[in-house]
């Protein structure tokens, strides 16, 4: 059983936005039989456990609901595993002067 995830904390989620079926014509037929997908990284607006559905807040402040599927993600393009809160916050803030928001 996994542990609850405080609202608040950095997670990722994973969602369906098209099922095949709802897939436009004009692709390839291989691509036509998947579903198309997101994985979206934000902050848990209510808490909730690996698996569940949640409903998140980007650093753009978008709302997404999707099934949790990480906590802390890091990125994996080469950089390395490191989660980095400190520098999450810097970008969150900087957006917040450049808007005029105290």
């Amino acid at each position: 059983m996994s542990e609850t995830v405080k609202a608040g904390t950095y997670v990722q989620i994973h969602r369906i936005e098209l099922k095949p079926e709802e897939r436009t014509g004009k692709i390839p037929e291989d691509t036509k039989k998947v579903p198309l997908e997101s994985w979206v990284k934000g902050f848990l607006k209510t808490e909730g456990k690996i698996g569940e559905t949640v409903l998140i807040e980007t650093v753009t402040q978008r709302q997404i609901e999707g099934e949790l599927i990480a906590v802390n993600p890091t990125y994996d393009y080469g950089f390395g595993k490191t989660y980095l809160p400190d520098l999450l916050k810097v970008g969150m803030d900087l957006r917040k002067i450049m808007r005029g928001e105290p």
